[in-house]
């Protein structure tokens, strides 16, 4: 798990190849606004979380964001737990974030 800057998680998200973006927020959270082609997994429904998680492919990275960075650090923490070997976390969330946002 790596929290690292949002420029270069920006940039992650564009030039990795192995790149996948996930959003821990809720329904609620994701109508507001959304980072395009982003998959959707709100951290706060912990069973149906985890097996969300289960047929992802482990070995894909993985660019993680919530509202302000803190369940996005807690999903990164579960998934690192569960054998995914590159988390990328967003320190301060799509608060933060100032690419494109789909409504």
């Amino acid at each position: 798990m790596f929290d690292i800057d949002k420029e270069a998680w920006a940039d992650g998200i564009v030039k990795d190849k192995d790149a996948v973006i996930l959003d821990v927020r809720t329904q609620e959270e994701i109508a507001e606004g959304h980072i395009p082609g982003a998959l959707q997994n709100d951290i706060y429904e912990r069973q149906e979380f985890l097996d969300r998680l289960e047929p992802l492919d482990r070995n894909k990275n993985y660019y993680v964001y919530c509202r302000s960075g803190k369940r996005s650090e807690q999903a990164c923490a579960v998934m690192h737990s569960l054998g995914f070997k590159t988390t990328y976390n967003l320190p301060g969330g799509i608060l933060e974030w100032k690419g494109d946002i789909q409504r």
